[in-house]
């Protein structure tokens, strides 16, 4: 069983920066879909398997919570845990650390697609996949309240 988690190192360039001085709220999720396609390349669905096959993992809902403001050449770690496996999703949840502080977090289900049309995971990425599934942390499975 591997239930590490996978992780996914990147450094905050100037480009990523808003108005404000921080990291700019696109450049989370552009993060985040780095540590997704990490995942992808460990558990067997990377390009290699796109270009073989023609399926590939599409994002059908996320959900990001912007926790703390990253400066400028900030160096940032994305952890990735599974938290359910499907016979044609996947639900992941993504943390992003700072300096040891965690600064954000996105839960998101991915559908695996063959074409434009969902389709079952092969045995062994759903196998791969399982054996990352860990529980899921307190935050995951909330919605956008006041």
């Amino acid at each position: 069983m591997n239930t590490a988690p996978a992780r996914h190192r990147a450094t905050v360039r100037p480009e990523w920066i808003d108005y404000n001085g921080h990291l700019s709220e696109p450049y989370y999720v552009l993060v985040f879909g780095d540590a997704t396609t990490n995942l992808m390349e460990l558990t067997g669905l990377g390009e290699r398997y796109r270009a073989e096959t023609g399926s590939s993992l599409h994002t059908a809902e996320a959900h990001v919570r912007y926790l703390h403001e990253v400066a400028p050449g900030t160096d940032l770690l994305v952890t990735t845990v599974v938290l359910s496996v499907g016979a044609r999703k996947v639900r992941l949840c993504h943390e992003m650390y700072a300096e040891d502080r965690l600064v954000a977090t996105e839960e998101l289900l991915a559908v695996h697609v063959t074409g434009s049309r969902a389709a079952p995971f092969p045995g062994a990425v759903t196998d791969r996949l399982r054996e990352r599934i860990v529980p899921a942390p307190e935050y995951a499975g909330r919605s956008v309240r006041d």
